[in-house]
């Protein structure tokens, strides 16, 4: 039987288990990447851990997420992130150079190649063949040391790509039709491949804006094939050497086949406040819009950005409306200003910003109260622009240009109908990506040899063996699709806590309850309740290392995401599943209690435990482990238990082994 395009790049870096979807599975990661919100505590871990040296292929810290640096706290985290990536052999991309994915595109990301990142967007390469993976910190510090990463083997999903794109359809209306289709849930435990004859009309940053938000599908990385296209992009970013020829075998089996016409495709919108409400433009049109944004790692590149300069050329945006152009890297910004674009765009009334994730994460460009903000982002979660009560859109640059030119959502054709002379811009990617490297420093020009650490950066903290005897109050019960914004928000009064984690546990689940974290810490011990889907959206690892923290012992939800479930294994959270009657009868303040032995249980390979709720009724939960994350569990999470194979020598570990 043949391989498919995943298959050979696992097959090709596999350590531990068989390509047998649902099975764990441990392989090899070449290259890995963090970023300013995440990466402070990754390299806390990796110092923990006592190891010396990066020994992947490649490591990158980015400064992307926090980059207005509005308090000492932010430019100390990145004081900091440039000492570890000095002192332990990393790239450092200063503040400002632009977004992770975007600069790791321009870079590093290379076909065949495995990359993990502490984000959740790590996908984005898939655009360029390579198997891109986000996880948690603690997984990257691991990788970091040149330990194995363990996932399940996903169901690898044939996306079929056929016909081409018709005028003013893009790239941003594939994932659109995907997450129409499949929901946010849509992709849990799977890869989209995409093949098929459509593939060869889509550019490399066509593929990567549908990589990028594949992560909205819940999916655990998604892929296309190489080729002439693939070849070409990697020319202009000057590594025509990297290029690998990969393309799934003729008889390769897949587990499932969605089929996607793109000259069937029109343009569409995600409406407030999920990914996955998508309707076409058409049908919302006419709602006056307050706030445009064009930017982010889904839509910041210099391809995605110079079709709204096009549209904007000799024009001005409406006046009640507020543009931002936000590119996803230094790169784009310089290219297109060497190029006048963006003295054309600034003439047009747009608001030029920093490269930065800023907006997406509520930091900075905040919409205004009772607003319609549209933006062409890759998440709408409510209250994740910064106010609680927001209502974004999501869209394709060329949606969102036409409707600041409006100043109310509207189809572009119709636009373009209405004004006569404005032409579909098409697509065109510059003849070098030829910006200045200055801000991106490699380790042997590094400039720190050792770790500075300003007052906020604190330690990790870690959890004591897992107990015989959980029992405690539920002391939150949420409902369907909480997301880690939900658990720890991002918003600049908050992230810049991240690497102090007593103070940030303060803001644990504020959204939801805001006297949650003084509750948890009073109540010395509890659960969670949740729904479907618990843990969507961020990588984050504080979303499980603050509830653990606060002594919070495990969650019972319907169903995890995937990273979350991960990061909740890795700081010694028991994650236990349970049915929809159990969760329906279930309420906040309820008294329970796992009847178990659950030390005995989870190092046994117990299932099932049994749930007792006020001494009245009992239900049955599930525990869905592998035999190496019942040890990580026992263990008190994932840094305990691999200090403890190092210190004990086991079988010959070192302290990255797992």
């Amino acid at each position: 039987m043949g391989q498919t395009v995943t298959e050979k790049i696992l097959a090709d870096h596999l350590v531990e288990g068989e390509l047998t979807p649902g099975e764990e599975i441990g392989i090899e990661i070449d290259q890995v990447l963090t970023q300013d919100t995440t990466g402070t505590m990754v390299w806390l871990q990796f110092e923990a851990l006592e190891l010396d040296e990066v020994q992947t292929e490649l490591a990158a810290q980015y400064c992307d997420h926090q980059t207005y640096q509005f308090d000492f706290k932010n430019t100390d985290d990145h004081r900091f992130l440039r000492s570890a990536a000095g002192t332990f052999g990393a790239h450092f991309s200063r503040p400002g150079n632009g977004i992770c994915h975007n600069v790791h595109k321009e870079n590093f990301a290379a076909p065949g190649k495995t990359l993990l990142g502490s984000d959740s967007h790590t996908p984005t390469p898939g655009g360029l063949g390579q198997l891109a993976i986000g996880a948690g910190g603690l997984d990257i510090a691991v990788a970091m040391g040149g330990g194995a990463y363990y996932v399940e083997m996903p169901e690898v999903v044939n996306v079929r790509l056929e016909g081409e794109l018709p005028a003013w359809s893009t790239a941003k209306d594939v994932i659109l039709e995907m997450l129409r289709q499949l929901s946010v849930k849509g992709g849990v435990g799977k890869v989209f491949e995409y093949t098929g004859p459509g593939v060869e009309t889509l550019s490399v940053p066509e593929r990567t804006t549908i990589t990028n938000m594949g992560t909205e599908l819940g999916a655990t990385s998604s892929i296309f094939p190489t080729d002439e296209k693939t070849k070409d992009f990697l020319k202009r970013v000057g590594r025509e050497d990297e290029h690998v020829d990969l393309q799934p075998d003729d008889d390769a089996e897949y587990a499932d086949e969605l089929v996607i016409d793109l000259s069937d495709l029109e343009p569409l919108i995600a409406k407030p406040s999920m990914p996955d409400n998508v309707v076409p433009v058409r049908e919302v049109a006419g709602e006056s819009v307050d706030q445009v944004i064009i930017g982010s790692c889904t839509n910041g590149g210099y391809a995605d950005i110079l079709p709204a300069a096009k549209m904007l050329e000799g024009r001005e945006v409406d006046k009640k409306t507020d543009l931002i152009v936000a590119p996803g890297s230094k790169q784009a910004s310089e290219i297109l200003a060497r190029q006048g674009w963006t003295a054309e765009m600034m003439a047009a009334g747009v608001n030029f910003s920093e490269a930065t994730c800023g907006a997406c994460i509520g930091i900075g460009h905040v919409p205004a109260s009772d607003s319609v903000s549209l933006r062409t982002f890759n998440r709408n979660f409510e209250g994740r622009s910064g106010i609680e009560d927001d209502s974004v859109y999501l869209c394709s640059p060329e949606v969102a240009t036409a409707a600041a030119l409006k100043g109310e959502i509207v189809d572009p054709r119709d636009l373009a109908d209405e004004l006569g002379d404005l032409e579909d811009p098409g697509l065109e990617l510059p003849d070098q990506y030829d910006g200045s490297k200055a801000d991106l420093i490699a380790p042997d020009e590094a400039v720190d040899d050792d770790l500075i650490k300003g007052p906020n950066i604190g330690d990790v903290p870690l959890k004591d063996p897992l107990q015989s005897h959980l029992a405690g109050e539920a002391l939150l019960k949420m409902t369907d699709n909480i997301t880690t914004d939900h658990i720890i928000p991002a918003t600049s009064d908050i992230l810049k806590f991240r690497s102090n984690v007593p103070k940030l546990s303060e803001f644990t689940l504020s959204r939801v309850d805001e006297s949650f974290a003084q509750r948890a810490l009073d109540a010395d011990g509890g659960f969670l309740v949740a729904g479907e889907n618990y843990g969507q959206g961020s990588s984050r690892e504080h979303a499980a290392l603050c509830p653990m923290y606060l002594g919070i012992e495990g969650v019972l939800a319907q169903s995890f995401a995937r990273i979350h479930k991960a990061n909740l294994f890795n700081f010694g959270l028991v994650p236990l599943t349970i049915d929809e009657d159990t969760y329906e009868k279930i309420e906040q303040g309820d008294d329970v209690e796992i009847v178990d032995d659950v030390g005995d249980g989870v190092r046994s390979g117990q299932e099932e435990f049994t749930v007792r709720v006020n001494d009245d009724w009992e239900a049955t939960a599930q525990l869905d482990a592998s035999e190496r994350e019942r040890k990580i569990l026992a263990a008190g999470g994932k840094l305990s238990w691999t200090k403890q194979q190092y210190d004990e020598g086991e079988s010959g570990a070192t302290p990255a082994d797992d």
